[in-house]
């Protein structure tokens, strides 16, 4: 059974707003119709949070790779050059960055 009402959306952490979603009472996933989908994209081209993620090439520096990270995200993440981060597998196809 689902239940109209407004709840908040976050996008990388960062809280949008409140929008009318319908909720599932079991399982409590939220569905945004389109209207609302619309406003919620609004908000996160207001916000900077509109095209962070985007597909990179790898690199080689000496021995090593590198990951290349554009410009948007890296000013959003605050990252800057000789900055230090701590990388680790999380399986054969993820990575976590911790910074």
């Amino acid at each position: 059974m689902l239940k109209k009402q407004k709840t908040e959306f976050s996008l990388y952490g960062v809280p949008l707003g409140m929008f009318d979603a319908e909720i599932c009472n079991i399982c409590h996933e939220k569905f945004f119709d389109e209207k609302a989908s619309e406003e919620i994209d609004v908000v996160a081209k207001q916000k900077g949070l509109w095209g962070l993620e985007a597909e990179t090439t790898i690199g080689q520096a000496g021995d090593s790779l590198i990951v290349r990270i554009h410009k948007p995200l890296a000013e959003f993440l605050k990252l800057k050059k000789g900055g230090k981060v701590r990388i680790r597998p999380e399986d054969k196809s993820h990575v976590l960055v911790e910074i």
